[in-house]
């Protein structure tokens, strides 16, 4: 099949490299223009387009799949479909409907549970069970679509975004090739419920501060959630600390203030939470690298009776 592929980060980059090794032709990858990134601010280029690159495809970026001449340069492909993965733009209808088979997208929620641009952080942190992939025929709506295909799989306790994030990409390029390869109307085609939808907005660094006032298993979920980007943080003074790894203690109750450190110990420190409390195991400090809790307690003086912001 003839395909034009629409997406920018690493997750995206899965789904291409799938569509490769299972024999598609693809003539265009669309992705978002370079950006700054990184300690230096230099002009960065999107993993989808350092794939598309690795693979001798030419990666067209446009500012806007609304600027001029966009929709004749998808047209001048003659592609069958277009296939839309984490692209980070929304796709005008004029492109929805510029090819036989419409366009595709690889949704990384069991819609119409978390609709929109944070699936995986918001899953984490409102405590689902299970998450998975959806493939969905695009429309004009925020990922309202009729769905060909999912795939499940559970949260584990330990799981963070990073683990999720990786292990929906390969599912996510299994379901979509599974997909393509039956593409005439065999698969059934199911629409989304009306009720039970939820939107996973686009996470911010206020979504990642630490409320000492939510109980220890929401807070470990932020944390994990956070993971990699942009990391859960709280603050010590004037100091904002990135914590990276605790276990909620949720039978540890204490009659400290939220946010007072309890207990010191080997393996890190203790925070009395609304309920439970939480044991903080990987910090870091501004400008530092992430390291133990129990060693930065030591090198920073803190102590029982201290108090998180």
């Amino acid at each position: 099949m003839n395909i034009i592929f629409a997406g920018t980060p690493a997750f995206s980059a899965v789904s291409l490299k799938a569509l490769i090794a299972s024999g598609h032709k693809i003539p265009l990858v669309i992705t978002q223009p370079d950006r700054r990134a990184g300690r230096g601010m230099s002009m960065t280029p999107s993993e989808v387009k350092k794939t598309a690159i690795g693979l001798g495809i030419e990666a067209y970026q446009p500012a806007n799949l609304k600027s001029p001449g966009v929709l004749d340069r998808v047209r001048q492909t003659r592609a069958d479909l277009m296939i839309v993965v984490a692209f980070g733009q929304i796709v005008p209808k004029e492109i929805l409907i510029a090819f036989p088979f419409g366009c595709i997208n690889v949704h990384a929620s069991l819609l119409p549970r978390w609709r929109g641009a944070a699936p995986i952080q918001r899953a984490i942190m409102a405590g689902d069970k299970e998450t998975g992939v959806c493939i969905m025929q695009m429309e004009e709506g925020l990922d309202t679509g009729p769905v060909f295909c999912e795939r499940r799989i559970p949260i584990v306790a330990n799981d963070t975004a990073k683990s999720l994030h990786n292990t929906l990409a390969d599912l996510g390029a299994e379901a979509l090739i599974h997909t393509l390869s039956d593409l005439d109307g065999r698969i059934p085609v199911v629409q989304q419920a009306g009720s039970h939808v939820t939107y996973a907005h686009k996470i911010n660094n206020d979504d990642a501060l630490i409320d000492w006032t939510a109980t220890s298993s929401e807070i470990d979920r932020l944390v994990r959630a956070m993971d990699p980007v942009p990391g859960a943080h709280t603050f010590w003074g004037e100091s904002r600390i990135k914590i990276w790894e605790t276990i909620a203690l949720d039978q540890r109750n204490s009659q400290s203030e939220p946010g007072t450190v309890i207990e010191l110990a080997q393996d890190g420190f203790v925070v009395a939470c609304k309920r439970g409390a939480l044991k903080v195991r990987v910090i870091q400090r501004p400008g530092g690298k992430k390291s133990s809790a129990a060693e930065y307690a030591r090198a920073f003086g803190l102590k029982v009776g201290h108090e998180f912001k």
